[in-house]
């Protein structure tokens, strides 16, 4: 049984997921935004085995040092965005002074790449690469699970215009990747609520099906 616990963290309130599995005491992060002071709170004592980012936008990657340092867990991104870590320009920490000072972290550990299988809290998590909203974004599937970062939202996609984002790439990676899976798949997306394969491939309004 996976269990998933949702922060909404930072001014742009984005989702960070804090998972276990059948031991409460190890989980893993995906996407520590920003003030993650909530989501450090749930994790005092728990171990957590990796920090795994869906893409290096500041918004998601805010919390990354705090916690790796907290945690000494490794962090995973795929390499597109291997620099995006440490370039506040990159990442979009330059962007909006007003919501972000310019963020600046170590490389990740561990690099990301499509079909890859990880295997952390009793689960496999497989790896897609879908780019489009980011060059290097990724979404993580577990099981009927799946992790979409920005690339998919209810009702909504990914923006295209900031570094490395193209309108085609993010409609090939909804269509081609994420539509073909079950349309039970449940979506935690960056940002807002839940939603499913199914309901967006019958209702989204940017991505029809077809």
């Amino acid at each position: 049984m996976l269990n998933i616990r949702t922060f909404n963290l930072g001014p742009l309130q984005t989702n960070a997921y804090l998972l276990t599995g059948a031991d409460p005491s190890t989980g893993i992060v995906i996407d520590p935004g920003m003030n993650p002071a909530a989501l450090i709170r749930a994790i005092e004592e728990i171990d957590i085995e990796a920090i795994l980012l869906t893409h290096a936008h500041f918004d998601h990657m805010g919390g990354v040092d705090e916690i790796r340092k907290l945690k000494n867990c490794p962090v995973y991104l795929h390499p597109l965005e291997s620099e995006w870590l440490g370039n506040p320009k990159l990442n979009g920490s330059l962007m909006w002074p007003s919501v972000s000072p310019p963020l600046v972290t170590d490389p990740a550990e561990y690099d990301l790449a499509e079909g890859q299988t990880l295997s952390f809290i009793g689960h496999t998590f497989k790896v897609y690469h879908t780019p489009g909203h980011s060059p290097g974004s990724v979404s993580f599937l577990c099981g009927q699970d799946l992790f979409s970062g920005d690339v998919l939202f209810r009702l909504g996609v990914g923006r295209t215009d900031l570094t490395g984002g193209r309108e085609r790439d993010l409609f090939d990676s909804i269509r081609g990747k994420l539509y073909r899976m079950d349309d039970e798949v449940t979506v935690y997306p960056g940002h807002g609520p839940r939603t499913s394969i199914g309901f967006e491939k019958a209702r989204n309004p940017y991505v029809p099906a077809h």
